[in-house]
Parts: structure tokens; C-alpha cells; sequence
């Protein structure tokens, strides 16, 4: 791994969230290279894919600089293709480029959790706004999502609790049909993918309020009121600030 700039105290939450990351960014390793046919997927995409999850996961923590040597040498490639893949990374605002030095990991700031979440409530209340006249067909597919919420839940599985929070949102965005508008909100879940987790983990009682949030808006679409999900939407979302503002 690169020099870290910015650290925690040994043996705390940070250690244990860095643990978990590491191993997690070694299986994404290990996937993408014993992936069939994986010499067929572009050598930049191998990195970004690499790279990109182990920021999400902390295996390259906020404050880490990381070099073009070291990650070529982690997937295997030449340096080329690491630039092309940092450069996307940039664009996405997971890292800062330094010419001749690295890349340096974005740490999560406060002011990056009011942007992400402003710009989540701005996405999805047009989205459910969109979706509204078409929402029994939603209905059925939102309910699996809680469904698998509640299982991950029960097995007290964090990550995999945040990842079908996620696949419930974007199922109504990706349902109002706006390509442009769902890629910008794929991206905006990635980078508070960052902020969620350590939270989560610590208050696993924020699981059981999602669930119950995430239910009332299934409830609200069987109803006739649109200004009833759509405060249920503005309501979940400005919840999920506090409790990200409260983990940091």
C-alpha cells in the first residue's frame, strides 16, 4: 500500500473498518484476475474496478497516496492504463492527482456529506415524482429489496444491508427513465458508501429504522397521496444525514 497521510488510533474502529477493507479489496483482486477470459477486459477498467473498491471498502483510507508503481504492480499491468484508470477516478472525486507523486485518496468531509445528500434529495424526489403514475409496478420490486434488507439485517451483515438499501433507491430512480440522472446517482451512492458503513456497524438499531422508513415508502405507493412519498422520501433522506454527520 501507498504512505498513509492521514491515520487513527491503533487497535480502534478505523483499524478494524482498514482490516476489513483490505481483505475485501484482495478478493476484488483475486476475482478480477480469475475472472473467465480476464485478459479480454481492458487493463484500465482492471484498475479502475480494483482501485475503486478499495477506496470504497478503506483498504486505501482518506489521506493514503498511492503510487502508479505500486498499483501496477497490484494488478498487473503496465502504468498506462493505471493513468487512464486514475483519471476516471479523479473525474469521480475519489482522488486528487499530483503530477510526478501519486494520487491522493479524498478523505470524507463534512461539507461532502451535505453535497452528496443535497444532491440525492434533488434526484430522488424527481425521480419518485416521475415514477408516481407508474407505481404499482414498483411495488413488487421494492419489496424484495426490504425483504433483503430484513435477512441482512438478521445476520447482521452491514455491507450487504447498505448494498440493497442502494439497489432500493435505485430501482425508483432508475425507473423514472433518466440515464443521465441515474449514472449521477450511481455515483453519489459510491462515494457515501465511504461514510456509511463504521456508522451502521457501531448503531445496528439505524438498520431496523431504515427497514421501517423503507416499508412506509412501499405503503405510501399503494396509497393515492404523491405528496405523502414524496415527504417520506425528503424524510428518510434527511435521517440518513444526521446519522452520517453523527459517525464522523
Amino acid at each position: 500500500m501507498g504512505s498513509s497521510v492521514v491515520g487513527g488510533e491503533p487497535g480502534g474502529p478505523a483499524d478494524d473498518a482498514l482490516v476489513l477493507g483490505e481483505q475485501t479489496a484482495e478478493i476484488a483482486r483475486v476475482v478480477v484476475e480469475a475472472a473467465p477470459e480476464a485478459e479480454k477486459i481492458p487493463a484500465a477498467e482492471r484498475v479502475y474496478a480494483y482501485v475503486k473498491a478499495a477506496i470504497l471498502d478503506r483498504a486505501y483510507p482518506g489521506g493514503e497516496l498511492l503510487t502508479e508503481g505500486e498499483l501496477a504492480t497490484a494488478v498487473g499491468v503496465s502504468r498506462t492504463p493505471v493513468r487512464e484508470a486514475l483519471l476516471r477516478l479523479e473525474e469521480s472525486g475519489l482522488v486528487k492527482l499530483y503530477p510526478k507523486k501519486g494520487a491522493l485518496v479524498q478523505p470524507v468531509l463534512p461539507q461532502e456529506i451535505d453535497d452528496v445528500l443535497e444532491a440525492r434529495e434533488l434526484i430522488e424526489t424527481h425521480a419518485a415524482a416521475q415514477v408516481w403514475p407508474r407505481r404499482k409496478q414498483l411495488i413488487e420490486t421494492l419489496t424484495a429489496r426490504v425483504d433483503a434488507m430484513r435477512a441482512c439485517r438478521r445476520d447482521g451483515d452491514a455491507k450487504s444491508f447498505l448494498e440493497a438499501d442502494r439497489a432500493f433507491h435505485e430501482a425508483i430512480v432508475d425507473a423514472a427513465g433518466n440515464q443521465i440522472l441515474a449514472k449521477l446517482y450511481n455515483s453519489l451512492r459510491d462515494r457515501q458508501v465511504r461514510m456509511g458503513v463504521p456508522g451502521i456497524e457501531v448503531q445496528p438499531a439505524r438498520m431496523d429504522r431504515s427497514i421501517t422508513a423503507h416499508q412506509e415508502m412501499i405503503d405510501a405507493l399503494g396509497g393515492n397521496s404523491v405528496e405523502r412519498f414524496l415527504e417520506l422520501v425528503v424524510t428518510h433522506i434527511a435521517e440518513a444525514a444526521t446519522d452520517l454527520r453523527g459517525t464522523r
